[in-house]
């Protein structure tokens, strides 16, 4: 009986340890560690994405309809001026050229406000989007199903829409865990060739 009881927990703490290391990387993979509440919820490929209209400036608004006949990535990400956050922006603002020599623009949606998005964005010199799911409060984000509901900001998630407005990938990152741009590329990559601009 002791014996069966050591075997069930190596083999629940073996299972941990994979679902822990496929969420971790910055693949495909969209399983969770559900110790840690990360559940594959968000949107996945082959989903029409959700259409939005958000403020990017306190005086602009943009749509994502506004961008068919373009690939679009969409970063959702937990909130400004996190160390997280700060570094994954700047990152993809060193990347944009790689994104758009796919044809791709790249926005970062979080709930805060327009002013704090301007604040930040002038801050860390980013050339790209924030949209503000402000009002109502994550609304997009629930839309995505990239809403983390205990603390009222948006999970760290990818989406990867073609020209078309359809997903074409998607990832769920640790809240904690800064996703790089790996994935975006290589679901950028696989996506028709002949719609590449590389």
């Amino acid at each position: 009986m002791l014996l069966k009881s050591l075997n069930d927990l190596k083999k629940k703490t073996l299972n941990d340890r994979q679902n822990f290391a496929c969420i971790s990387r910055t693949s495909r993979c969209q399983h969770s560690f559900h110790d840690h509440k990360y559940v594959s919820m968000i949107l996945q490929k082959g989903i029409p994405a959700p259409d939005f209209d958000l403020h990017a400036t306190p005086d602009q608004k943009l749509k994502l309809t506004e961008f068919r006949g373009k690939r679009v990535i969409l970063s959702f990400y937990p909130a400004d001026w996190s160390p997280v956050c700060s570094d994954q922006m700047s990152l993809y603002n060193e990347m944009l050229k790689y994104f758009h020599k796919y044809n791709a623009e790249i926005m970062g949606i979080s709930v805060d406000s327009k002013w704090s998005h301007m604040a930040f964005g002038q801050s860390r010199n980013i050339h790209f989007p924030l949209l503000a799911d402000f009002e109502p409060k994550g609304e997009v984000s629930k839309a995505y199903g990239a809403y983390d509901e205990a603390n009222g900001e948006c999970h760290r998630a990818l989406f990867v829409i073609d020209e078309k407005g359809i997903i074409q990938w998607s990832y769920l990152s640790p809240d904690g865990i800064n996703p790089g741009a790996d994935g975006i590329l290589d679901a950028l990559d696989n996506m028709p060739k002949e719609q590449n601009k590389i």
